[in-house]
């Protein structure tokens, strides 16, 4: 079993590149900026450090012993502590990590070089406080410590935190900038999805020069489409007109037919002829109808329908209220559900017309006492040129496209046409629409 594969979008995946692009270049060059910085900030202080030292040694060697100690005193700052030892015994060796400091501090005064500086870290890994000392001429030492001598780790922070916010400044400008490129990808794929629902749009050409081939070639395949179905549009409504005139000559020559049977049959043959030519004309002329969506009472128009039926002696009730206010095509609405009542008397012999309005739905209800349709075959009788005879128990007039109708006029004005079973027998047809 393969997984699917997470997608991102095209504006998703440039902005994947330019973050992971800025990440680098953020993370290099804050490496860099602080490498940089801890060395500078080592250097400023190895010769700060390097002038106290000499200051001091310089001071305390030319002092008499007893006022040492309280000379060192007053070379103390808040930065430098500073004690005169009159003991012979050295401080301990140089810590490793600090002679790369000793010897910044020894290059900046060379004369600290005799004096045997030592340096070490007061509590390694847990503070940067340095001590040392270094030797007087006459044996005695100058013990010294400094607070937060290295670069801390607060300063370290500010740096990082210095550094980000120009990345974020910059990814907030990219992100702005590749939606903005991207805008006429976006205009593309609304026009893609308006054309496949009736609604073409031609697009201007705008944004990078790939993205305005691609618009000029949508343009163009957009209109070479619309022209394919304007020109079969027109083939069909020319055929539809002239056949419509041998047929009707036709149905005036059955009269003279002496032979009554044979001109009922001539009269059937020619009905079906009709009813063939005119679902053809309602299903492949669906797309180019200029009729406009309006405010209609769709409880009369259900009513009216039932009416029809009941007037050319079928069995046919409606069962809704008197009035509701939909926005739709009157004459395809009006068509679908006819297509819907005249399929239920075709195969039953009682109809039923619902109205169930909800919340935010309206439902259409068409229930027959007929055989129904075999569960295997409910999605597929949907499908244009389905015949389903056998299964129905009756010969049927036209080419099959009664549902498929209903389904395309439903789809148009954004609902869902399904077919059930009713327990027993009989089908259910149920048309759902937005109530907006």
């Amino acid at each position: 079993m393969r997984l699917a594969r997470p997608s991102l979008g095209l504006l998703g995946q440039i902005f994947l590149i330019v973050l992971l692009s800025v990440a680098v270049e953020f993370g290099t060059s804050t490496f860099l900026y602080e490498r940089t910085s801890r060395l500078s900030a080592q250097e400023d202080e190895a010769r700060r450090v390097a002038e106290h030292l000499v200051i001091a040694r310089r001071l305390l060697a030319e002092s008499p012993v007893e006022r040492r100690a309280a000379i060192a005193g007053q070379l103390t700052t808040d930065r430098y502590d500073v004690h005169w030892r009159p003991t012979l015994a050295p401080p301990p060796p140089v810590a490793a990590e600090l002679r790369d400091m000793r010897l910044q501090i020894i290059a900046w005064e060379p004369a600290l070089a005799r004096t045997d500086l030592r340096l070490r870290l007061k509590s390694p890994g847990r503070s940067n406080t340095v001590i040392g000392g270094l030797r007087l001429p006459d044996g005695t030492w100058l013990d010294f410590s400094t607070d937060e001598l290295l670069t801390g780790t607060t300063l370290a922070v500010t740096r990082i935190v210095t550094a980000l916010l120009p990345a974020l400044a910059l990814l907030g400008v990219g992100w702005l900038l590749l939606r903005i490129t991207l805008r006429p990808m976006r205009m593309l794929a609304n026009a893609a999805d308006a054309i496949g629902h009736g609604a073409p749009t031609t697009l201007p050409e705008q944004g990078s020069r790939e993205v305005r081939q691609v618009i000029h070639a949508f343009n163009d395949m957009q209109a070479r489409i619309l022209q394919l179905i304007d020109d079969r549009t027109e083939a069909l409504a020319a055929v539809g007109h002239d056949l419509r005139t041998p047929i009707a000559r036709l149905r005036l020559r059955t009269d003279a037919v002496p032979d009554p049977a044979l001109r009922t049959a001539m009269d059937s043959d020619l009905h079906e002829m009709e009813a063939m030519l005119s679902s053809l004309l309602a299903f492949f002329g669906g797309d180019s109808d200029p009729e406009s969506p309006a405010r209609i009472d769709l409880a009369v128009m259900l009513a009216t329908l039932v009416d029809d039926a009941t007037d050319r002696g079928r069995d046919a009730v409606y069962d809704g209220p008197d009035h509701l206010d939909a926005v739709l095509r009157p004459l395809e609405a009006k068509r679908a559900v006819a297509n819907l009542v005249d399929n239920a008397l075709h195969y039953g012999d009682t109809v039923i017309v619902r109205l169930v309005p909800t919340t935010d739905r309206i439902l259409i209800q068409v229930d027959d006492d007929g055989p129904g349709i075999p569960d295997t075959a409910l999605q597929s009788v949907l499908r244009p040129f389905e015949r389903l005879d056998p299964a129905r128990g009756r010969n049927t007039e036209g080419l099959g496209l009664g549902l498929a109708i209903v389904a395309k006029a439903v789809q148009r004005a954004h609902g869902t046409l399904t077919l059930t079973n009713r327990p027993g027998s009989g089908l259910r047809a149920e048309i759902s629409l937005p109530r907006a």
